[in-house]
């Protein structure tokens, strides 16, 4: 598999962004290796947080909750999905699948042998994470479920997401920090946006954030929806605990945390939460309010 590899001073004095980068090289599932960056911080002997990114952002997204969590007690690993981040890009787009991307992460969790999770995941870190957690149960204490979703191809993904689905394809200049700010609602500052864009020197860098768009299941034939079927299967079954916090102001994932409420056992008796004033990237937003939840639901839920 070709890919590429972002020069490490595109990383060099990102605000609030301090954190010692890791590196693994996991199965490319392509007969060759591949390496995926990721954050260990807090203390060894601490529960472990499994903070989750989405499209099209990176740990960065973390980097305001991290400190809460760490502080807590508590050891979060928050990994670059393939593609973005510090993580390789790989250069075709065809590369880039659903079902890759969840056995890139199953490879990492593997690989450093991550185990007692609390998931944190957001867009497309709950895509990926809720399969994972379908696939090895056992390895996850707890859920966070935050402005995402698991479909299933069974109902239209609504007007709001088809357009972000033509604009992600069709926009001459693919801005990830711009998009990144268009879906908060205190805004982000100019280094911010700058920070979003520095996993990207140009567009041959941004093959994996141009395709994600397109890998979310939108009928039953998609390649994806029988394995999310599938997942919503196990998932059904779970008695780990979950929590939902979504933002009040996200308008495309709205109502979707109804949906995890009734269809997960674990959601049952929770202290679920909308947290106001949060958009789509509500770690932006209502970021320590989101890890106060967090730490709440983890105090609440002792394992």
């Amino acid at each position: 598999m070709e890919y590429l590899r972002t020069p490490d001073d595109r990383f060099t004095g990102l605000k609030d962004y301090d954190f010692a980068p890791n590196y693994i090289d996991i199965n490319d599932m392509d007969a060759g290796r591949i390496r995926m960056h990721y954050l260990d911080e807090g203390p060894q002997e601490g529960e472990r947080i499994l903070a989750m990114h989405g499209e099209p952002s990176w740990s960065y997204l973390y980097r305001h909750m991290i400190p809460i969590f760490t502080a807590a007690g508590h050891r979060v690993f928050a990994p670059d999905l393939i593609g973005f981040g510090r993580s390789d890009k790989p250069v075709n787009r065809q590369d880039y699948t659903y079902q890759r991307h969840v056995d890139w992460m199953k490879n990492w969790i593997t690989g450093i042998d991550l185990s007692g999770i609390t998931l944190v995941c957001q867009d497309w870190g709950g895509l990926i994470g809720l399969r994972l957690v379908a696939q090895m149960p056992e390895r996850f204490a707890r859920i966070v479920v935050a402005n995402t979703a698991l479909p299933t191809g069974e109902r239209p993904l609504g007007a709001a997401f088809q357009a972000w689905q033509q604009y992600s394809q069709e926009v001459p200049e693919f801005n990830a920090g711009r998009i990144v700010n268009g879906g908060t609602t205190s805004k982000l500052t100019d280094a911010e946006v700058d920070a979003y864009n520095a996993p990207f020197p140009d567009d041959s860098f941004k093959e994996g954030a141009r395709q994600f768009p397109l890998l979310v299941p939108s009928n039953l034939d998609d390649p994806a929806s029988a394995a999310n079927l599938e997942a919503w299967k196990i998932l059904r079954t779970l008695d780990i605990p979950v929590l939902t916090a979504f933002g009040s102001d996200d308008k495309i994932m709205a109502g979707i945390d109804e949906i995890f409420q009734k269809m997960m056992p674990g959601a049952a008796g929770q202290t679920h939460t909308v947290l106001k004033g949060g958009g789509h990237f509500l770690q932006e937003d209502v970021g320590a309010e989101l890890a106060q939840a967090t730490l709440d639901f983890m105090a609440q839920n002792q394992i």
